[in-house]
């Protein structure tokens, strides 16, 4: 005589249920947005290092120009002890070194772009008259170079890059006798959530 225990069968489990399909999706969403907030930030170390990058090929290059200059020439010309410039706001001043004057700027801004396969980059200056122009140099794929010379900034481009230029120039530093230019170098649009900023300096006599 079977019992009722032997005649019940024993029920099989199929599949998965509800709870371990929400648990299994709850891990993997998880994992999925940790692995997403690692690839962002290395995307934006990336960019960072890259834009860092330039900032410093920028300031060795301003301090590479201000190193051709005279001692005596007003751009660089600073008395003993004084400071002539500013790393917090674009300076300018009138500069008088025996018989000659002249009025300095101690900034500039420089525009990077790289479209149409060339290099292009524009930074301002004086021209002879004292007038502010902007020289844009623009290094082509086929190899040459075609420099032009403008009154205002040409048009950004979609991937421009704008970086702004500082410098200062301090007399008798860090020993008498000779003189200290520091320059920074600020990425001015906004492309990382972060500032980008790079400062340099050189001793010269």
């Amino acid at each position: 005589m079977e019992t009722s225990q032997s005649r019940r069968k024993p029920r099989q489990q199929r599949g998965f249920t509800i709870i371990e399909t929400i648990v299994a999706i709850s891990v993997l969403t998880i994992g999925l947005v940790g692995a997403a907030a690692l690839m962002t930030q290395m995307l934006g170390n990336s960019g960072r290092s890259r834009y860092m990058s330039i900032a410093a090929m920028l300031a060795s290059e301003k301090l590479e120009d201000l190193n051709r200059f005279p001692a005596s020439d007003p751009a660089i010309a600073v008395a003993g002890g004084a400071t002539a410039g500013s790393l917090a706001a674009d300076t300018s001043q009138t500069v008088t070194v025996g018989a000659n004057t002249e009025n300095v700027d101690y900034y500039d801004v420089v525009q990077l772009s790289s479209g149409n396969g060339g290099i292009s980059e524009t930074s301002s200056g004086k021209d002879a008259t004292g007038a502010t122009v902007f020289t844009t140099i623009t290094h082509k794929p086929d190899g040459t170079v075609v420099s032009t010379v403008a009154g205002a900034l040409p048009q950004l481009a979609q991937d421009t890059l704008v970086f702004n230029r500082r410098w200062v120039i301090e007399g008798d530093q860090p020993v008498s006798g000779v003189r200290r230019v520091t320059v920074l170098v600020t990425l001015k649009n906004p492309v990382l959530s972060q500032t980008v900023t790079f400062q340099n300096s050189m001793v010269r006599p």
